[in-house]
């Protein structure tokens, strides 16, 4: 998703956006190790930076007071 589009998302899924890309990237590092490879490497980026967005949005919106 696009910045603006998580922009419009409440705090609570935010949230739960946040857990679930952490345990995408818990399970893709864990195959990673396991197995050897993965289908797609990058993946692990774009999930660490999807994450950092979110966390970003979150720290946004909780400095600006409004807590949906």
């Amino acid at each position: 998703m696009k910045a603006h589009e998580l922009r419009e998302l409440s705090l609570t899924e935010l949230r739960a956006r946040v857990k679930d890309e952490k345990e995408a990237l818990q399970n893709m590092k864990f195959n990673h190790a396991v197995a050897g490879q993965l289908e797609n490497p990058a993946r692990l980026k774009m999930t660490r930076r999807e994450i950092a967005r979110l966390k970003t949005i979150i720290h946004e919106k909780e400095q600006n007071g409004s807590a949906e």
